[in-house]
Formats: C-alpha cells, sequence, structure tokens
C-alpha cells in the first residue's frame, strides 16, 4: 500500500496540541496545507467533514468530504477519503516523547486500483504539504505554549 508519512516533535503537552488539531476552524491562523470548509462539521466518528487542501502555494485548493473513521482524544484522529478506484486513509498521532515533548506524526496511506497510478503525480506535492503542516503545527504550538 503506497504510504506518505512526516513527523515532528514538538515542545508542547500531547493535550495541547490535540486541542490544537481537532479546532479545524482555527486552521486558518496556522496551517497552508489543510482548511476548514465548514465549521459547523467537528470530528465525529462515522460523520463526514468538509476540507480542502493546498498541495503547492499558489495552486488551486481541493475540496473533499472525508468521513471520520477515528477520534481517540489526545492520541488519534482519521478520516478517509474516497473516489471510485481510490482510497486515502489520513492518520494523525500524537506520543509522548518527554515532559512537554510530543511526536506529530501524520500518514497516508493510499489503496485502490488508481493508488499506482495517481500517486506519482502528487507524492512530491503532498509530501510538502504533509511536511510544512508539521512544521506549521510545530511553530503554532510552541509559540503558544512559551
Amino acid at each position: 500500500m503506497p504510504t506518505l508519512y512526516t513527523e515532528i516533535e514538538i515542545r508542547a503537552a500531547r493535550s495541547q496540541i490535540w486541542q490544537i488539531l481537532i479546532a479545524k476552524d482555527r486552521w486558518k491562523y496556522w496551517n497552508t496545507f489543510l482548511y476548514d470548509c465548514d465549521p459547523s462539521l467537528p470530528f465525529v466518528e462515522g460523520r463526514d467533514v468538509a476540507l480542502s487542501l493546498l498541495r503547492n502555494p499558489g495552486e488551486e485548493e481541493v475540496q473533499f468530504r472525508p468521513i471520520v473513521t477515528l477520534v481517540q482524544p489526545n492520541y488519534c484522529l482519521k478520516w478517509l477519503s474516497t473516489i471510485p478506484g481510490l482510497r486515502n486513509e489520513h492518520v494523525l498521532e500524537l506520543q509522548d516523547i518527554g515532559v512537554n515533548q510530543t511526536r506529530f506524526s501524520y500518514q497516508q496511506n493510499f489503496s485502490g486500483t488508481l493508488a499506482r497510478f495517481l500517486l506519482p503525480f502528487i507524492r512530491r506535492d503532498e509530501r510538502r504539504g504533509i511536511q510544512r503542516m508539521a512544521w506549521e503545527l510545530k511553530q503554532y504550538a510552541e509559540k503558544i505554549n512559551r
């Protein structure tokens, strides 16, 4: 299964980072990769949310409506987006690595008949986007943690 992955260490408590992640209506203040299209749709297992992503600055946003598959407070958030022939699972995880030290990881797992054909076209830009998001989360969380 093709996968994109990034992780970063953040000097902030896991619970603080979790609050930043689930407040998607505030992503616009720190996140230039993922955007909230409808703040009235919170992360609730089994429900959809309206999001968009911007792989590269200056490009057009791509809107999608994934289904939230897991909300494990302070640990893990997962959603799944699908189009015919392609499934894309997003996994955001938090792990304690010390006092007020957290490892944030973001993984995308692609499957379906189109995964191998589409991934070469989006791999580099999507990887840059998730790396950019991780860096922006680190900067934001550490700034408000001071």
